[in-house]
């Protein structure tokens, strides 16, 4: 049989690992599901790549990439499991994560009630050392080697095993922090340890402390984790590694014989091996893939306009589209930590199929963002879970079978009932309202999230078709519609395997950033030059490092720019591969004159007294890669029949709302629908992955290309 080449995308969420396959000669796309292992992930990873070369009928030799979204760090993050971290700063700064940023959340309206969460490291494990840079990299005062020792002995002394350092200035200089770990691994070898000058190369150094931190929380876990997955995917790599060229990368460019890629916050992949060395880049792994996947499947069906939302077993991640692209910013956030990597602005919210209900001290019911995850799980996994969730309100108002998987885990729906009626007593509501009114909060908590994506960023919501995806991502569709008054949505086929699938339509990317602060009128052209020229050659290098070859590399500058005198900068796109001068920074300076205008509603473009202020320069590299293209369906007229005939199964007794009670609902089995098909709700469409409750006052129309396209019965 001739050799196959299929790549593999694998997104491990909290509850489900979900596997989508690609044959790169054929374009077959096969998708499966299989449960998440917690207590080692790399478990349902395996099972998801055996599972799916089964439904192939291949081998591992067919397989010429694996390319993986993760919430590993996500989830630790979320959940607030962070590990004691050290801290070492520049001497006079130890109390630089207790100021942080004056800041409050949703504005000052709140500031009676807000509380600042609870900082990732502790005051007594912060450690300054003497020594000082000038903003331009100049040493004024010498490098401590004396209390860097010491710091370096007290950490070993109190176990403190991951330490983050940030100096003041490392950005233009790095000189101390890189002698500060020479001194570590000779002090406290055992140590793990990240420098604030390679995590990120930025001024603000609250914002690179935090980021560097939580680079040195997330490292641990990620590389345990990375570095077993890698070794096991051995067993599947029996032949020598070819040099045969794939979509501009060589085969063989792994160490192993299977070549295996982790999905980045930035949209991009990187090379296990060298995720390991900057794991803050797959804090939004999953959701980043999440949000590509729906773009493209979004696009396709002629909508340019995208809110999306990606339900899992822990959390539910937001993001907004617009032309097809998902918008990136560095601004973006962790659970409570700030992160200014480059990343597809996505919001988190712990409100995911496992996210537990509870009544909070002063007797109000509250869900997440404490979840079950997948082990025990929710009540009705029968696994020892003991407090219902998310997931245990839906089965018990029968909106999701009472199974998953198309059979494969069925689910107690008693004993989800049982712990709900006890919630329900605590609060003293009947069983239906305090079920419905888990769902409630959810689907507002899910609201908010797009709110934050959309409205606060200026966007009118009602213009956005929201696209639905993950396992549990579609279940409160119709009511995120009434909420916010949105178009409509989109639910693609399979659409837990979404992320799954976005991992197969990027590319590998590298981000360099380097801070250069100057005015407009006072730029050094020839500086900016070598300055783009340097981060150009960086990314170069890591692209050849990936194996691809120099001819396909592409390169994008971008630019954060300001009026001078304001605080925050907006990011612009710059042209490439062009020499630095006058009509260059002119035009650059034009594009922020338009994007602020479309942030804030104004410019000072015709203000000679308001000057920009260039503030960093960034080049990402890009390495091409082959995509998959979309399957049209075949059309109901094609097909004959009514659709009643052909994808009607049964019905049930469902419950959408508290007032109306249970209604008889018919229940559609979604690979039988055709495109053309129209569904009237109420209705419940299941396929293998997912369901898709669809409340009365609400119609389904399936499109060209197999999505679920629900609008109100009286939209315009």
């Amino acid at each position: 049989m001739a050799q196959r080449r299929i790549r593999i995308g694998i997104d491990t969420g909290g509850t489900f690992t979900d596997v989508v396959a690609f044959d790169e000669d054929t374009g077959e796309l096969v998708t499966t599901k299989t449960p998440s292992t917690p207590s080692n992930p790399a478990d349902g990873f395996i099972n998801g790549i055996e599972k799916v070369l089964g439904l192939m009928e291949a081998s591992g030799d067919d397989i010429t990439a694996v390319c993986h979204g993760t919430t590993v760090a996500t989830n630790k993050l979320l959940e607030g499991k962070v590990e004691q971290l050290g801290f070492i700063t520049t001497e006079g700064y130890e109390f630089m994560l207790e100021i942080a940023r004056q800041a409050v959340p949703d504005g000052y309206g709140n500031s009676y009630f807000w509380v600042k969460p609870p900082r990732i490291v502790s005051a007594d494990a912060v450690r300054t050392v003497g020594g000082r840079m000038d903003f331009e990299g100049n040493e004024i005062r010498p490098f401590d080697e004396e209390s860097a020792v010491a710091a370096a002995r007290w950490f070993k002394e109190q176990g403190i095993t991951t330490i983050g350092v940030c100096f003041l200035h490392s950005y233009a200089n790095d000189a101390h922090e890189l002698r500060m770990r020479e001194i570590l691994r000779a002090e406290h070898p055992e140590a793990i340890v990240s420098i604030s000058s390679e995590v990120l190369r930025e001024y603000r150094e609250y914002e690179r402390s935090m980021t560097t931190l939580v680079d040195a929380a997330v490292k641990p876990n990620v590389s345990r984790y990375v570095t077993n997955i890698h070794e096991r995917l051995g067993q599947f790599a029996t032949k020598e590694p070819e040099l045969a060229e794939t979509g501009g990368r060589a085969s063989g460019a792994s160490s192993t014989a299977l070549p295996f890629y982790i999905m980045k916050s930035n949209g991009g992949v990187l090379s296990a091996d060298e995720v390991v060395h900057q794991p803050i880049t797959t804090t939004m792994s999953g959701p980043a893939a999440g949000a590509l996947g729906a773009a493209l499947i979004a696009q396709k069906a002629g909508f340019d306009k995208i809110l999306t939302c990606d339900g899992g077993g822990t959390s539910t991640d937001v993001s907004v589209v617009l032309d097809g692209e998902p918008t990136l910013t560095t601004e973006g956030t962790v659970g409570a930590y700030p992160s200014k990597i480059p990343m597809i602005d996505v919001v988190t919210v712990g409100a995911g199929g496992g996210s537990i209900a509870w009544v909070s001290p002063e007797g109000a019911l509250k869900v997440g963002p404490q979840s079950a995850g997948a082990d025990p799980g929710p009540l009705c996994y029968g696994k020892g879970g003991t407090q219902p969730t998310i997931t245990d309100a839906h089965v018990t108002l029968g909106r999701i079978p009472p199974h998953l998987l198309g059979g494969e885990i069925p689910l107690d729906v008693d004993a989800a009932r049982k712990g709900i009626t006890e919630l329900a007593a605590e609060l003293g509501l009947d069983y239906e309202r305090c079920a419905t009114g888990i769902l409630e909060i959810s689907a507002w908590n899910q609201a908010n999230a797009l709110r934050q994506v959309s409205v606060k960023r200026g966007l009118d919501v009602r213009d956005f078709m929201l696209t639905t995806f993950g396992g549990s991502g579609s279940l409160l569709a119709c009511r995120l519609v009434d909420i916010l008054d949105l178009a409509g949505v989109v639910v693609p086929p399979n659409p837990g395997n979404v992320s799954a699938f976005g991992l197969l339509t990027v590319d590998v990317k590298n981000d360099y950033v380097q801070t250069q602060v100057a005015k407009q009128s006072a730029l050094d052209h020839a500086a900016i030059d070598a300055t783009f020229a340097s981060l150009t050659e960086k990314a170069a290098a890591a692209l050849s490092k990936e194996g691809f070859a120099a001819d396909t590399h592409q390169f994008t500058r971008t630019v954060d720019l300001r009026y001078f005198g304001q605080a925050y900068e907006v990011r612009v796109t710059a042209p490439s591969g062009q020499v630095v001068d006058d009509a260059y920074a002119g035009q650059v300076a034009e594009a922020f004159h338009d994007a602020h205008h479309q942030l804030y509603g104004y410019d000072f473009r015709n203000d000679p007294s308001q000057q920009v202020e260039w503030v960093n320069l960034r080049v990402t590299g890009v390495g091409p890669i082959t995509r998959p293209e979309l399957q049209e369906y075949e059309s109901a007229s094609a097909t004959g029949g009514s659709v009643e005939d052909r994808a009607r199964r049964s019905t049930r007794k469902v419950c959408f709302d508290a007032d109306e009670g249970y209604v008889e609902t018919g229940v559609w089995w979604r690979p039988d629908l055709r495109a053309g098909d129209t569904v009237q709700g109420p209705a419940i469409i299941e396929e293998f992955g997912s369901t898709v409750p669809v409340h009365p006052g609400f119609v389904v129309r399936v499109d060209t290309y197999g999505n679920l396209v629900i609008t109100k019965e009286d939209a315009k």
